[in-house]
Order: structure tokens, then sequence, then C-alpha cells
């Protein structure tokens, strides 16, 4: 279909009502795309929609399809403070008779995109308890052009299956759900409680446990943190002995929270060894070794895959070349801003739809993406870390496809600072800063950014 200004409207499938899928919406409808999107739980939020049922999930994550999407645990707090939160014209303000703290807990920020979708009118476009089953090519029309999507859904409570065809479908499933666990000699033999990050919600039930933590990234060390108020004791198992000195902080105040090398091996007696050769009997083994990208719902006759956590070949993490733009992704890159990224991607994905913009040629796209890959093989990143940006510069570059703006200066320095305020201060960086914070937080609370909708936090 052609508007009224001239430009292609599409009938788009959004796959999550999380903050990707939910600026998707927005962006999509704002470009006069018509859009439905699919959400398998009962609201929206995605992974910030706390789910503290998990005995339905494999406590490694093993089904194809996880019963639970959420990872979310009850003590987590956002790790970046909310002034750098929120999508470029929807500030992530303080309200009463909320959590206004500057680093609050995961309820705050999923109530922060309720109040989005209800300022911006999205809920109508939403169809909740719909699981997607199926996305797959309709097989007609020249490949590549006018590629169609055919989805299939299911309601998550009855029988009800739909099929429906779609002119584009956007990806917005997240990537902090599918558990990406290890392999280590003798874990299917280790016959005591082995989890996966994704299924822990509280500490309890690791009272006056031994219990081995493997991984000390940000959950890792959440997570040890609050167990070792409650369990006999804690091992936390690293890659490196190396630590920041804000962990090495943590370690040394608690008697009974240990940093050990990487596990050897597991014994059916219970017995963990270590790569130094140390052995602890323990009840639990908690693996907090992040997650991994997956689409089980997705059928590309093997054009896009997930090769060692890379989604490829992807064009700027978005476009799959030989099937853009039909197919896109949103959210695929990780150490960046989220939101106000998620929200680029989503208006550049709206404009090209309508043909606002152009993509380059397929032969570029690949290129570009060739290129991309030798690049960080040079800088020695390893390629399961592919989407991993940390890259100020690359998020505005990426900002100028849809001439989106760049991140505030602001912005970055405020990141940048809580950063480093975490690798000196681990246990108390959320609620302790220095005086240049509260300089930059002037700006910010005085920028166009806070003053645009009259609301002064």
């Amino acid at each position: 279909m052609v508007s009224e200004q001239g430009q292609a409207t599409k009938n788009v499938c959004v796959i999550g009502a999380g903050p990707s899928g939910l600026v998707a919406a927005r962006e999509l409808r704002k470009e006069g795309h018509t859009a439905v999107v699919l959400e398998q739980n009962h609201d929206i939020g995605g992974q910030w929609l706390y789910e503290p049922n998990v005995e339905k999930e494999d406590p490694l994550g093993k089904n194809k399809f996880l019963n639970v999407h959420s990872s979310v645990y009850d003590s987590l707090r956002i790790v970046s403070p909310r002034e750098i939160m929120g999508f470029t014209d929807f500030p992530f303000v303080s309200k009463k008779n909320r959590d206004t703290r500057r680093f609050p807990g995961h309820k705050e920020l999923w109530l922060y995109l309720k109040d989005f979708c209800e300022y911006f009118g999205l809920k109508e476009m939403i169809r909740f308890n719909t699981r997607v089953e199926y996305v797959g090519m309709l097989d007609y029309g020249v490949f590549g052009k006018d590629l169609k999507w055919v989805v299939k859904s299911k309601e998550k409570k009855g029988e009800k299956r739909v099929e429906e065809v779609f002119d584009a479908v956007i990806v917005a499933t997240g990537h902090y759900s599918q558990p990406r666990l290890p392999s280590i000699k003798g874990m299917d033999a280790w016959k005591r409680k082995q989890i996966h990050s994704h299924v822990y919600r509280v500490p309890e039930p690791f009272r006056n446990e031994v219990v081995v933590i493997v991984g000390n990234s940000l959950s890792g060390q959440d997570i040890s943190m609050e167990i070792v108020k409650v369990a006999k004791e804690v091992y936390l198992s690293a890659k490196s002995l190396e630590v920041t000195e804000g962990l090495s902080k943590v370690i040394s105040k608690h008697r009974n929270l240990h940093l050990y090398p990487q596990i050897q091996s597991l014994h059916e007696d219970g017995r963990v060894e270590f790569e130094d050769g140390s052995c602890v009997i323990a009840d639990t083994i908690i693996y907090c070794t992040g997650y991994s990208y997956a689409f089980p719902f997705l059928d590309t006759k093997g054009i896009v895959g997930v090769d060692d956590n890379r989604v490829g070949p992807l064009f700027e993490h978005t476009f799959p070349p030989s099937l853009a733009p039909s197919l896109s992704f949103i959210g695929i890159p990780r150490k960046l801003i989220g939101f106000p990224f998620f929200e680029s991607q989503a208006k550049w994905i709206a404009q090209v739809l309508s043909g606002k913009r152009n993509l380059p040629s397929y032969d570029d796209m690949m290129l570009s993406i060739k290129e991309f890959y030798c690049s960080r093989e040079l800088a020695g990143i390893p390629v399961s870390d592919t989407h991993d940006i940390a890259n100020f510069e690359y998020c505005d570059k990426y900002a100028d496809y849809s001439e989106s703006p760049h991140l505030e200066e602001w912005r970055k320095q405020l990141c940048l600072s809580a950063i480093v305020n975490s690798f000196t201060n681990l246990e108390t960086y959320r609620d302790s800063w220095d005086d240049g914070d509260d300089e930059l937080l002037q700006q910010a609370l005085q920028s166009p950014h806070f003053t645009q909708l009259g609301v002064q936090p």
C-alpha cells in the first residue's frame, strides 16, 4: 500500500512487547505502517516483567521454548542511573510514591515502560498471551523482492492457533532469557542441585548451603553478595583471579565468600574440583554464565543463524542482507545505553520499510559485515562477543541512519561514571557517587530531554 504522502505502508508483525518491541510499534505507527505486536506474556515489559514463579522452568533452561522469559531476580536494581535510560522523548523521571532512587529496582523500570505504553497509546497494538511458534517466508515472488512472512502463533491458555501473513517481521525478543552454559567434565553426572541464574529469584533456598557460583559478571557478583548473607559458604569461580577493587572489598568483608579459579571437573559424590587442584563439597552450583541468542520460532532456510552467540549475517546488527528489509532485529547489540539505541533501530527500520531511507546493495552490506568481522578478529574480540558494542561513536554513527539524535554528552559521562564507580565500590555505587556526578545530574535535569514534557523531576 501507499500512503497519502506517497510512502509505502506495510503490515508488520513485531515479536515481543519489551522495550524494543514497544518502541518499534510506536515508530512503525508514526511512519504510517500497520503493526501488531505479539507478546507471549499477560503484560508488557519483556525482561522487566518480573516472574517469581520459576518452578515450571527447567533449572538449566534446557527447553527449546522457555516457560519463563524474565531472568530478573527479586532484589535486582538497574546498573545504570535512571537519567540516562529513557527513550529520547520520554525521560525516566522519578514519581511520587514510587521508587525514586537513581538506580531503582526492576519494578520501577517496568512501571516506566507501562507509562511509555500508556502515554503513546500502544496497548491497543498488542496481542497478549500469544506465543509465536513459527515465522517463515511465504513461497512466492522473486526471492528478496516483495518477500512476505507467515507467522503462526498460539494462545497461551487455549489451543487456538492463528496463521497470518505479514509484509515484514521485526524480531524484538531480547537476549537475556536463553541460558548459556559452560561445558564442564562430569556436569551431567553431578547429582546435586544445578541451576542457571535465569531461574534464581531469592536467596532463602540456599540458607546454610555450600554454594558454588560460576562466573563473576554482574549477576554473579550480585547473587554472591546476596547469597553470602544466608549460605554457609560461597565459592565464586572466575576465569581470572584478578578482580576489580570493588569485588575485592566485598570478598575481604565476608569470611564465607571465597574466590576460586575455574572448575576442572564435577564428581558424583558432590565434589567440585577447581583448576588449581583444590576441591569443595557443594550443595548447589549456580551458573551465572550469561545468555545465548535464540530464535526457536524463526525459519530462514539457514540464511540467518546463531554461531557461537554471533547472529548473522546482520548488517549493522539489524538487517540480514538477503532478507532485508522485510526481516529485521531490534535489541541484538549489548554493552550500550539500550533504550535510545533501540529507538534509533526502530526509527531506521520503519523508515526503510516506508521507502524514506534506502539500504545499501546486498553486496555492500555483505562487504560491511565481512569488514566488521575482520576488525573484531584483529582486535582479539571473541566471536561470542560480536554484538558487544561498548562504543559511543558507533551509537552516534548508527543514529545517523535515521537522523536520530546523538547521545548527549551528559548521558555518556553519567554512564561511564557509574561503570567506574562500580569497579571501585561494588556494594555502594548505586547509592553513593562523587560531586562530579551531581554536576552532570544538574546538566541532565536542565537539558531539553528532561524539560520537553514540562515535567520537572
